[in-house]
C-alpha cells in the first residue's frame, strides 16, 4: 500500500480570470516549482466547470454501461497503434520500456491492466481518425465529447502559457507554437471492480507503472482513489494522490522533461488499490468501480523537441539530442499495444 501524502495544490484562478501580470507570474512560478519537485500538481479553479465535469463522468458511465457488443461497434482496429476508439480490457498495457526491448515489453504484458478505455481526439486530425459509436447507439455522446475536448484545450493552453512564463521564457506562447490542439487525446477510462488480493498478489494491475509520453496530462478523476505517484527523491516508493473535488491533476510528460533538460520531472505513476477502506465490499474486498478522464496534451506530429534556452547554457549543456515527437510517439504507442 502506498504512503498517504498530498501533492502540491495550485490555485489557477488568476490565469482563468483577469489576474495581473505579477499575480500570473507568481502562480506560474508556483506551478513550475511543483513540476520541478514532484512532476504532479493539483490545480484548482482551472476553468473546466463542475457542471461540465459532472456531465463528462455521466457520459463516461453511460458508455461503459453499454453491452460489450455495443461498445465493440467503436472498437480500435487490432493492427492500429493509434489511441482511438474502444479498447477492451487486455489490449492496452501501460509499460515503461524506453529502449525498444521487445522481450521486456512482452514480459510486462503478461500481467494485464484491468481497465477498459474509449479514446478520441480532434475530428480534424487526419493522421489519427476517431472511431465513434453510431449515433443511434448512444445519442448525444459524440456531440458532448467534441465540446468537452475543446473546453479542456482552453485550459491546457493557459497551462502551457503559465509553464512558459514560469520557466522564464520571454514568449509565453513558446509551447503553443508547437501545439495546435489537434494532437491531443482524451481517454474515458473505466476500472472494473476487482478483488484486492488479485492486485496485491500481482495477478492483475489496474494501470501499470509508467510515465506519460506527451507534453502534459490533465487528469479528471472520481473520488474512488487509487492513483499513486513515485515519491520525490525516493525511487520505488509511491504516494497516494488523494482526489480533490473539482480539481484536476496535472503531470509533466516526457516531452516537457526533454524541453526543460530534466528540470521538470516526468514522474512515474500507476493506479493500484484505493487507500480508503470504504471503497471495498465483501469478504474478498472487492474494489468499487473507478472512472477517470485523462486529457493528454501533445504537439503537432512534425514537432522537434529541443532544450529551451532558459534550461541550458555553457555550464549546463543540453542532455538530449533533438527529439522527433512522431518517432517518440510511435515507439511508446507500439509498446503500449505490443505491436511492432
Amino acid at each position: 500500500m502506498a504512503a498517504t501524502s498530498s501533492l502540491p495544490i495550485v490555485d489557477f484562478s488568476v490565469w482563468t480570470s483577469e489576474g495581473t501580470p505579477l499575480e500570473r507570474l507568481a502562480i506560474a512560478k508556483e506551478l513550475v516549482t511543483a513540476c520541478h519537485e514532484t512532476g504532479f500538481v493539483h490545480i484548482r479553479n482551472h476553468g473546466v466547470s463542475p457542471r461540465t465535469l459532472d456531465n463528462a463522468f455521466a457520459w463516461t458511465k453511460k458508455f461503459f454501461d453499454m453491452s460489450h457488443e455495443k461498445k465493440m461497434e467503436a472498437e480500435k482496429p487490432k493492427e492500429s497503434i493509434a489511441f482511438r476508439g474502444y479498447i477492451r480490457q487486455g489490449v492496452q498495457k501501460a509499460v515503461q520500456v524506453l529502449d525498444g526491448d521487445k522481450e521486456a515489453v512482452q514480459n510486462l504484458r503478461t500481467v494485464p491492466d484491468f481497465n477498459e478505455n474509449f479514446n478520441y481526439g480532434s475530428d480534424q486530425n487526419e493522421e489519427q481518425l476517431n472511431i465513434w459509436p453510431p449515433e443511434s447507439t448512444l445519442p448525444g455522446f459524440k456531440d458532448f465529447a467534441i465540446k468537452f475536448y475543446w473546453e479542456c484545450w482552453q485550459t491546457a493552453q493557459l497551462i502551457l502559457r503559465a509553464l512558459a512564463t514560469g520557466l522564464g521564457l520571454d514568449d509565453e506562447e513558446f509551447f503553443l507554437k508547437y501545439h495546435d490542439g489537434h494532437g491531443n487525446q482524451i481517454a474515458l477510462r473505466h476500472y472494473m471492480p476487482v478483488a484486492a488480493a488479485e492486485i496485491e498478489s500481482g495477478q492483475k494491475e489496474r494501470l501499470g507503472t509508467h510515465s506519460d509520453f506527451g507534453t502534459v496530462t490533465l487528469l479528471f478523476q472520481d473520488d474512488c482513489g487509487g492513483l499513486e505517484v513515485e515519491a520525490p527523491r525516493e525511487p520505488g516508493k509511491f504516494i497516494s494522490a488523494t482526489p480533490i473535488e473539482n480539481a484536476l491533476v496535472m503531470n509533466v510528460g516526457d516531452l516537457l522533461q526533454h524541453w526543460s533538460n530534466d528540470y521538470l520531472k516526468s514522474t512515474l505513476h500507476r493506479v493500484r488499490l484505493p487507500p480508503l477502506q470504504d471503497r471495498y465490499s465483501g469478504e474478498t474486498r472487492m474494489t468499487r468501480q473507478r472512472y477517470s478522464i485523462p486529457y493528454f496534451v501533445a504537439p503537432r506530429s512534425d514537432a522537434i523537441v529541443e532544450c529551451i534556452p532558459t534550461c541550458c547554457d555553457e555550464d549546463t549543456p543540453a542532455k538530449y539530442a533533438p527529439l522527433s515527437w512522431a518517432e517518440w510517439m510511435h515507439m511508446r504507442s507500439s509498446t503500449a499495444f505490443g505491436i511492432e
